[in-house]
């Protein structure tokens, strides 16, 4: 039986109760006799074959003196209910059999224990799995068939033989992903949709934090039971409500908050929301708290916001529950916000009040020990209630996974965002140009833009965008069309709209002439369009009309002046109806100077055109993404990994600290994954000619020590030698700079667009890799965008198609065009070798060289340092709940 050696890792079953999945410990065997004495004579023929308890018996004994068997069990309300095993058939094969309690069948255990101990098994080198399951065992076979892994299966004498890779793919990530959503919302539903709740800690006189909540509830019309838990009342403890509840408010000092939550799971309570603060925040004695109040939660299934929170607000009309002590109430809409800060989930509210804009519901997410992001997002995936969702961010919790729930959430509901704290103030050190680009807000940037995400500038940012996402489609294209009645600020809305990546066309000669029917001459019908100050309503509202029907913009803002020779209000009555007819375009309407208007359906009404223009731009982004073919799975070769880790692995073992690789080590590092450079590498100057002769002259010749960076800088790269007697000079000045004996590289002149590529270890968010403009001067032109691994050929596309020398790709005043499709293939690789060798910490490959028939890449660096510490035999997911 395999030791313990990581932390459990807790999992929501199907019916929103927790589990713990563990290695197995040798203090195991007793309950796992126990379990396996209790279980049915159906569930013990379709373990063994047969309804023996001595067959099962001598099984338990065989794991306790197995050491090479892994085997994981699961927890339940304290005690052990389920077990998986993996048992060695040859190095990279093992057969693997689970057991359920009774009690625990359909609540998923089997699906999540295949997922866990897949994971174990990949980090032992276990690729294969294989199970015989009798064929009337259909619960089994759908656990193994429905977890997304590649199998093999076939059916004979009334047994199934399944076969099954452990590697993941996107299909078994999808499932588990879905298994959760679904335990998600089943958890979480007593705290976003509450029907009873008690506040406990409101003070009698009507002061505090308990107080105030008590007082949100009763002003907000909570349509469920509440009840207040204070000493001398008929509910002096949690411990003494007459029925369970399913949300607790807890505002006690900290160091009662524990004592609450431990008669909270006595009394029945389903969720907790601890608005107390004085916890981690404020150190170790802080942190051993909230460690207690974790395991109180997950010992009883117990789901828990906070602490240190605002609280949170359910706003749909048939809960109304209001328990915050922001006093503030926005109007009941679709938009679901997520706040790791209650003072901005107040700024989000207020702002929310005032432009008009509907919320479901605030959740403040205080120090997360609980209810996460991720969570929520899971949660309001398949609420047909949630139309957007909004989040502020100070933290990543488990940043991998919030990409691909993002991603998942961004494909089907329009997700916003704010993040706080990833100012570039604290540029990375490193001696690659890909680590001294790859400043703190870099990953994040790059982690929104892969997974769709709506990246806002604050709060009020945040709120009118989520606006214009509520009320408005979204732009099929980024070109926009300004009318005003003042030509200036339409003129000054076309230079904001080119800040925000849109474009302002100009029109066709047949729609100006018809608009010009309507204007005082022709200088008003290009665009932006100058309806005038003294316009009509009626001239105006055919304005609108022409441009929304006129096929030649994607959106429309409205810029309306009050001025004393023509009625704004008027002129604003008269746009609803124009909206109607042309419903796939989105409308803005920007009033100035506060005229007086009336309500006005179908149209956004917004504070200024850059506000106006910034929402436009950012949901005509976000259209694009989503209107992107799905992305394919990257095919991955298991073999190459292998190859290039190992190689890492070994460079390790010489010098644990790790270091810059010389060019041998690149070469073999990089070779399986077709990123190594060309050439070939000698030591003295015979070596070198010799080297030169077979490469065929003119050749470029380099020094290859792997300690020596920015050998341009350095004179240490020579281009275009061009006979032996060259060779033996360049040499003698290498060695004279360097050492004795410096390994020299020598390549073949190639010509091409200059690229850069290149990996760098981000402590949050793991590997980021760039794609830049190359050259020497790759850190002048400043042309660059990261991506975060995996990366598809979508991502990869998109990223090259963003750059500036995207031009140069395309071909530039008739130059052939490059090879795009083998550059796109090549980011591709990049970040295929970026997961398998967490090892690499620096990596640059500079300059990439994209002919009309390839790549060729000049030039690598890399840096090998210590990967992400592993528990031995135990996956990540099992050192902490996902």
């Amino acid at each position: 039986m395999t030791p313990a050696t990581g932390r459990p890792a807790d999992v929501l079953l199907r019916d929103g109760s927790v589990a713990s999945i563990r290695p197995a410990r040798r203090t195991d065997a007793p309950a796992l006799a126990a379990l396996h004495d209790r279980i049915g004579p159906d569930s013990l023929r379709l373990r063994f074959f047969s309804a023996s308890r001595v067959a099962a018996q001598a099984y338990v004994e065989h794991l306790g003196r197995s050491p090479d068997v892994l085997v994981l069990v699961a927890e339940r309300d304290g005690g052990l209910v389920a077990l998986a095993t993996a048992e060695p058939v040859d190095p990279t094969t093992s057969e693997v059999s689970f057991l359920v309690d009774d009690a625990c069948h359909g609540l998923g255990l089997g699906s999540l224990l295949l997922e866990h101990l897949a994971a174990a098994a990949r980090e032992r080198g276990i690729h294969r799995f294989v199970a015989e399951v009798l064929s009337e065992n259909r619960p089994m076979i759908d656990v193994l068939t429905d977890a997304g892994f590649a199998i093999v299966r076939h059916t004979e004498a009334g047994c199934v033989h399944v076969e099954m890779d452990t590697g993941v793919s996107r299909q078994a990530l999808r499932s588990a992903d879905e298994r959760e959503r679904r335990a998600e919302a089943s958890s979480l539903r007593p705290l976003l949709y509450p029907r009873s709740v008690a506040v406990v800690g409101a003070r009698r006189d009507g002061t505090g934090t308990g107080a105030a909540v008590l007082r949100s509830i009763e002003a907000g019309g909570f349509t469920g039971r509440t009840w207040v838990v204070q000493p001398g009342t008929e509910v002096p403890t949690v411990r003494d409500l007459p029925e369970p509840v399913d949300l607790l408010v807890v505002a006690v000092p900290a160091v009662a908050v524990v004592g609450v939550l431990e008669d909270a799971a006595a009394a029945g309570v389903r969720a907790v929301a601890v608005l107390s603060s004085g916890f981690s925040e404020l150190g170790r004695r802080g942190a051993r708290l909230e460690d207690a109040m974790l395991r109180i939660a997950r010992r009883h299934s117990m789901r828990l916001v906070g602490p240190n929170c605002l609280g949170l607000l359910s706003n749909h009309p048939d809960v109304r529950l209001d328990a915050t002590f922001s006093g503030v109430l926005p109007p009941t809409g679709g938009l679901a916000i997520g706040s790791q800060s209650g003072g901005v989930g107040i700024v989000v509210e207020d702002a929310a009040r005032r432009l008009g804009l509907g919320v479901l519901a605030l959740v403040s997410l205080g120090n997360k020990l609980d209810v996460s992001s991720n969570d929520l997002l899971a949660a309001w995936y398949d609420d047909d209630r949630v139309s957007a969702a909004a989040l502020y961010l100070e933290s990543f919790g488990n940043a991998r996974k919030f990409a691909r729930v993002a991603r998942e959430f961004s494909e089907v509901k329009p997700l916003l965002a704010v993040v706080g704290g990833h100012s570039a103030g604290g540029r990375r050190a490193g001696a690659s140009h890909t680590a001294a680009a790859a400043t703190p807000g870099v990953g994040v940037r790059a982690l929104f833009a892969q997974a769709g995400v709506i990246a806002c500038d604050g709060a009020e940012d945040l709120a009118e965008t989520a606006l214009f996402l509520a009320e408005q489609p979204l732009p099929a294209g980024l070109r926009v069309g300004v009318l005003s009645n003042a030509g200036g600020l339409g003129v000054l809305a076309a230079d904001v709209a080119e800040t925000q990546g849109l474009t302002v066309p100009e029109l066709s000669a047949r729609l100006r002439r018809r608009l010009a029917r309507y204007v005082s001459g022709t200088a008003g019908t290009g665009n932006p369009v100058d309806a005038g100050a003294a316009a009509e309503p009626a001239h105006f509202a055919a304005l609108a009309d022409l441009l929304l029907g006129g096929g030649e913009v994607d959106a429309l803002l409205v810029l309306l002046v009050r001025t004393a020779v023509g009625d704004a209000g008027a002129v604003a009555a008269t746009l609803p109806e124009v909206r109607r007819r042309h419903p796939e375009l989105p409308v803005v309407l920007v009033p100035y100077g506060g005229p007086s208007l009336p309500e006005l359906p179908g149209l956004t009404r917004l504070g200024s055109a850059e506000s106006a223009l910034r929402a436009i731009g950012r949901a005509a982004r976000y259209a694009a993404w989503r209107s992107e073919p799905p992305e394919p799975e990257v095919p991955s070769d298991r073999g190459c990994g292998e190859q290039a880790r190992a190689r890492a692995l070994a460079e390790l073992a010489d010098r644990p600290d790790g270091g810059w690789l010389d060019t041998d080590g690149v070469v073999e590092l990089l070779g399986a994954h077709d990123l190594a450079p060309v050439g070939a590498v000698a030591r003295g100057a015979d070596a070198v000619v010799e080297a030169a002769r077979a490469t065929g002259y003119p050749v470029v010749l380099k020094v290859a020590a792997g300690a020596v960076v920015h050998r341009t800088e350095r004179a240490l790269v020579r281009v275009g030698v061009s006979d032996d007697d060259a060779v033996h000079e360049v040499v003698r000045e290498f060695e004279a700079a360097v050492a004795d004996g410096v390994p020299v590289l020598v390549q073949p002149v190639a010509t091409g667009i200059e690229v850069a590529l290149g990996l760098v270890r981000d402590p949050v968010l793991g590997p980021l890799a760039m794609v830049a403009a190359g050259g020497v001067n790759t850190d002048v032109w400043d042309d660059r965008v990261f991506l975060l691994p995996p990366i598809g050929t979508r991502d990869a596309a998109r990223a090259v198609r963003s750059l500036r020398v995207a031009a140069l790709l395309a071909g530039h005043r008739g130059a052939a065009a490059a090879d795009v499709d083998a550059l796109v293939a090549l980011v591709v690789q990049l970040g295929c070798l970026a997961e398998e060798v967490p090892e690499i910490a620096e990596l640059d490959l500079n300059p990439v060289l994209v002919g009309p028939a390839g790549c060729t890449v000049v030039d690598a660096k890399v840096r090998i340092a210590p990967g992400p510490v592993l528990d031995a035999g135990v996956p990540r997911r099992l050192r902490g709940r996902p």
